[in-house]
């Protein structure tokens, strides 16, 4: 992988990690349609893709540091009564809904390093990731509830739903969204829930890769090429979310259908391209 190549991919992960198209659907792809001839299921990908990702999560707790500002300082119990229950209350929630992918990422590690390098699997999840969003749009609770009123149950469950982010196509936001949309919850809350627990998954995704990428004997090109590619990345992540915060705020009537019909649409076509 050359510096320009990982440029274009950090790029479009900043940009499809928080939109709900899925960015390792996009990761995946990309190299095939622009007939890169990399090996993306050698050992050094994944990481590379990691610090990606680490670039995202910069750019979320930038974006939400209010948020997380009053989390910690109520965690601690530096606020009133009030603002200190709700704070426990909030990160207990968070922690509910990041254990189901942490268990499930650490037993599915390796079968999903090998779906990285299928395209095949790609277009079939996206064209499912898009079925999802509509489905989700369509079964989504007719009641509307506050994002402060969500349960350990509905932590949990969302949580679930993220898990089906591990298949490469299945987008994690739309996943999350959909998960919260059925919970009750309109889009903007919807997102604002999936982008603070993905702080975490993220982060524990790091932990366990950026150390192999250390070891692995990775050229030091190669780390100032993820270096790059996670700059890249976390500064097109905050445009993302900014736009997206936005556009859900403004739009809670099928919010989801534009992104669904483009995965469609972007998965057949991919299919033509590379099996017909």
């Amino acid at each position: 992988m050359n510096a320009l190549q990982a440029i274009v991919l950090a790029a479009v992960q900043g940009a499809t990690e928080l939109f709900p198209v899925s960015s390792l659907g996009h990761a995946v792809l990309l190299p095939a349609l622009a007939g890169w001839h990399f090996d993306r299921a050698e050992p050094s990908f994944l990481p590379f893709l990691v610090m990606l990702h680490i670039g995202t999560a910069a750019a979320l707790l930038i974006y939400f540091w209010r948020d997380w500002w009053l989390l910690v300082v109520g965690l601690l119990g530096f606020a009133d009564q009030h603002q200190v229950a709700e704070s426990r209350r909030v990160v207990a929630l968070i922690i509910l809904a990041t254990i189901p992918a942490v268990i499930i990422g650490l037993v599915l590690e390796h079968f999903v390093q090998r779906l990285f390098g299928t395209p095949a699997a790609a277009v079939v999840f996206l064209i499912a990731n898009g079925a999802l969003l509509l489905l989700g749009e369509r079964l989504r609770a007719g009641s509307r509830r506050a994002l402060e009123t969500l349960t350990p149950l509905d932590a949990f469950v969302i949580g679930l739903w993220q898990c089906t982010a591990f298949l490469p196509g299945i987008s994690r936001s739309g996943a999350t969204m959909v998960g919260g949309l059925m919970r009750g919850i309109d889009h903007e809350d919807a997102a604002h829930f999936s982008f603070l627990i993905a702080t975490p998954v993220i982060g524990g995704a790091a932990v366990l890769e950026v150390p192999k990428l250390l070891r692995a004997g990775v050229p030091h090109q190669m780390l100032g090429i993820s270096l790059l590619g996670a700059l890249v990345a976390g500064v097109i992540a905050f445009a993302s979310t900014a736009f997206l915060m936005h556009y859900f705020r403004r739009h809670d009537t099928w919010a989801l259908a534009p992104f669904a019909w483009y995965c469609i649409a972007l998965g057949l076509g991919a299919a033509l391209l590379l099996f017909a």
